[in-house]
């Protein structure tokens, strides 16, 4: 029986076998005109599976008038995608059953990842580091007691809104150091962190998943353009030595506000273990290590790929462990 789950957030749509086998991620931006419908007819056409988990985080997209309207354009494109068993896994965790609240299953692929965690690995912090956002969810005695909304999870530091490829620079810095001294930034959209940690080689120009700022290339040179903008300079006004020394003050600042928002939830839950996940993982290593937390890879149990899709692969687990054990959900 082929187990697929799928996560199907505001920009990416993955893809996971139970068995870790399958393992894709489609650039589907829900806020343009969006051709996700399209996009998962593809998918149930290629991988033909028997049944199907889902998780989304893609109702928050500002192209629907609320998070109802972005779950039921979900639900909608999926159910008429795939001719088969569909299971949906809310903010705790658990199978949908239609009877509900249908708003509960709004930003819950992150419950899904914490369900399996929790199952596999016991009491820790599981931290998971995507494109957009960074997810800091405490897990006690098997479970997650994380806020069951973004919302909520945003006021108690369990959501911190930056990730490794779209986060614009203005929202992690106000200056930065050149060579004339400090330099207040542009608040405008001219690099994001996949510029960044491109020219760090912290990811790759394959793994530079999303659109450039400026509608432009995703090399090295095409980066350090962005990023010369972002102090409203270009390739004659600024060396080489100084964009590198930008990219890595990004980094440091965004390790830096990761310790803040993990140590507050580590002192709330009384936890210091953690558990790295996603395309971030880099930087949750360093963090750990900064805060001496011991750090448990998902890299290094799942492998690379499925870290990046991790959220997915959880709910194919779940899905495969309910259908091989009935009644355990």
């Amino acid at each position: 029986m082929r187990i697929i789950g799928i996560d199907i957030g505001g920009a990416n749509t993955k893809i996971a076998s139970a068995d870790g086998k399958i393992i894709e991620l489609h650039y589907v931006p829900l806020w343009k005109d969006t051709t996700l419908p399209e996009s998962l007819e593809d998918i149930a056409a290629e991988l033909q599976p028997d049944m199907v988990s889902v998780v989304m985080t893609g109702e928050l997209a500002d192209c629907f008038e609320d998070k109802l309207q972005g779950i039921q354009f979900i639900m909608k494109s999926v159910d008429e995608a795939f001719d088969c068993d569909i299971v949906y896994i809310d903010s705790n965790g658990h199978f949908y059953d239609g009877a509900g609240n249908l708003r509960d299953l709004a930003a819950a692929n992150w419950a899904a990842s914490s369900r399996l965690i929790g199952s596999e690995i016991g009491d820790c912090i599981f931290v998971d580091i995507g494109s957009t956002t960074s997810d800091i969810i405490p897990i006690k005695d098997g479970k997650h007691v994380a806020g069951l909304t973004d919302f909520s999870r945003l006021v108690r530091s369990e959501l911190f809104y930056a990730g490794t490829l779209r986060t614009n620079l203005a929202y992690l810095l106000d200056k930065v150091k050149v060579a004339d001294g400090d330099c207040n930034i542009s608040s405008e959209l001219f690099a994001n962190t996949a510029d960044a940690y491109l020219l760090l080689e912290d990811i790759t120009e394959e793994l530079y998943t999303c659109e450039t700022a400026d509608g432009a290339g995703k090399s090295k040179t095409d980066a350090m353009r962005r990023l010369a903008r972002v102090v409203c300079a270009d390739l004659t006004e600024i060396s080489s030595d100084e964009i590198y020394n930008i990219a890595v003050q990004v980094k440091e600042r965004q390790i830096s506000l990761l310790c803040e928002t993990i140590s507050v939830v580590a002192e709330k839950n009384g936890l210091n273990r953690i558990v790295s996940a996603g395309l971030g993982e880099f930087m949750i290593r360093e963090a750990a290590k900064r805060l001496g937390f011991d750090c448990i890879s998902v890299t290094e149990k799942w492998g690379p790929d499925i870290s990046k899709v991790f959220p997915a692969y959880a709910a194919a687990r779940i899905l495969e462990d309910e259908t091989s054990q009935p009644g355990k959900e």
